[in-house]
Parts: structure tokens; sequence; C-alpha cells
């Protein structure tokens, strides 16, 4: 099925207000946080679901993923990787056991592509509609609703779930069927996760062969080759803090799906392999800080090499 272009407009006619509709989070983290809050503003209410149960910005909690699939009208997935996911699917208090007959589960989580078929097959099985829809975009993009949204899935549901869609995001691109969003994040996470490898290498040879910190930095943030995604990035190692847009452990997570995923089809792509075994280096330190935090590492090494 070839991948369809959906634009949303963004203006006041094409946000929809649902007052009466209650759009439940299973996951409630630094993005499913930012984009209940867009959702808030459009008028939907928004109830969430987390194993800790703490309380974020007024939005109710609810004490299991049962609980919130009866309560709510439509349920958002946002969780970290496929086990915890399947943490809030299955049991006695999970979302299987509250589902309704036709109910929308939109499931915007990085997860393997197996993960994304083994939900769409659930929904045939218990008779509601899902869609994959993992985003590309950090805190900033989910914060102005500027995220891109991948989604995978029957083109029937992702015409219910459009509405919301283009209230957490400015562009929805059309994958294709089950499995086929979550194969195309990993490509862009991918893409991300080496393309910062790269920019890491570039430092740690510039620093090695003497040039002026401040003038290497200042360059590569002003130079065309360089995405305004990764300028952010050298920014935070330039100020030597990482606050965690993306955190290094959700990236070295991806990476680990894509080389897994990429073992089986037989792709060739020794730079994605070589950039997940170093953001795993980087993850043992520096989990919870922005994975822009492996050309600190890299700095980190240049300094200590030159001290000897």
């Amino acid at each position: 099925m070839a991948a369809k272009h959906l634009h949303s407009s963004k203006n006041n006619e094409g946000i929809i207000s649902m007052e009466n509709t209650t759009i439940g989070f299973i996951g409630y983290g630094a993005m499913a946080e930012k984009m209940a809050q867009n959702l808030k503003n459009a008028g939907y209410t928004i109830v969430a679901y987390t194993p800790s149960g703490k309380e974020k910005n007024g939005t109710q909690m609810l004490p299991t993923p049962r609980t919130l699939a009866e309560e709510a009208d439509i349920i958002i997935l946002c969780v970290p990787n496929d086990e915890a996911e399947n943490q809030s699917l299955y049991g006695e208090h999970g979302l299987l056991a509250g589902v309704k007959p036709n109910q929308l589960v939109i499931d915007t989580s990085t997860v393997s592509p197996e993960q994304a078929e083994r939900l769409s097959a659930l929904a045939q099985e218990k008779g509601f509609d899902a869609l994959e829809a993992p985003m590309s975009g950090s805190t900033p993009e989910a914060e102005t609703g500027n995220l891109i949204m991948l989604a995978g899935g029957k083109e029937k549901t992702l015409l219910r779930a459009q509405p919301i869609l283009d209230i957490i995001g400015k562009l929805t691109i059309y994958a294709g069927d089950s499995g086929a969003a979550a194969r195309l994040k990993l490509v862009v996470n991918g893409v991300m996760g080496a393309t910062l490898n790269v920019i890491a290498e570039g430092v740690s040879y510039g620093l090695s062969a003497g040039i002026e910190r401040e003038v290497l930095f200042n360059t590569l943030q002003e130079v065309a080759v360089v995405s305004p995604h990764h300028k952010r990035k050298l920014k935070m190692a330039q100020e030597r803090k990482f606050p965690s847009q993306f955190p290094t452990r959700l990236m070295s997570k991806d990476m680990g799906l894509l080389v897994s995923s990429a073992r089986k089809v037989g792709a060739f792509m020794p730079a994605m392999a070589m950039a997940d075994q170093a953001l795993a280096l980087s993850n043992r330190r520096h989990a919870n800080e922005d994975y822009a935090a492996l050309i600190g590492a890299m700095e980190h090494s240049v300094a200590n090499s030159s001290d000897k």
C-alpha cells in the first residue's frame, strides 16, 4: 500500500473541540503530558494511568489500565517499550479487560514492528480499532503541536483518529498496514542516532586536532549539513548541559530495535550498528540525560586522553 501524506492546516477550523469526549493516556511522561495539554486546549477531557499514579498538572489519574479503558472514549498509548505496553494490556487489570467494542486505541509509542502487529491482531480479535501512530519529534515539538505522526493500520481507523492527530501534530504520514509505521519510525530514529554519532566523531577529531572549542561548536551550528534538530544537540554539548528532550535510554532502545529488525530482513547498515553501540555505551552513564550527551562523552574521552 503506497504511503500517503495527510497535511493538517493547523488553523482554527482544523481544530475540533470535543467537550463530551474523554481521552485516556496510558503512560504520561513528558511527551504524553504535552500532547495532552494541546488536547485539553482543544476541548477534550483528559484522564491518565501510570504505574506510579503520580498526578501531573491536575490530570485525573486512574488506578488501572482497565479502569481507564472503561471510563475513556478514546485511548492513547504512550509507553517506553514493548514490555511496558504488554504490562498495560494484559491481566485482570489490563486494558484488554476493559476495552469496549469499536473503541479507538492510538499507539504513539515506539515499539517493535512485531509489537505493533500484535496490537492490530488483538484489535481484530477483541473488536476495537487500533492505529499505530509513533511520532517524530521531541518535547519542543510536542509542546507546540508540531510532531510528525507516522500512521499504520486501516485507513478507516486513521480517518477516525485524524482530528486528534491534527491537534498533536502538524503532519500525518500514512505508512501502510500494521507494522509499517513502526518500521518507518525506526528508520527515522536510526538516521537521528547515526547522524549524532557522526557529529560526535567530528567533534572528537576537531578537539583532538586542536581546533578551538568555541570555533568548532559555533561552526557546526551554522553549516547547512547539520540539521536544525542536531544543531539543538550541539548547543547542549557546547553548554555541557543535557536537559532530556529525548533521553539516551529511549534512543538506545530504539537503535537496538532497529538493529534487531535489520538483522531479520538482512539489511546492511554498519553505520547505524556502530551508532547503536556508541549509544549503548553512553546509556550506561547518561541514561536519563538527552541523547546528545554522547557528544559530551566523546569530548570527555578526548580530554582524558590529552591528560595522559
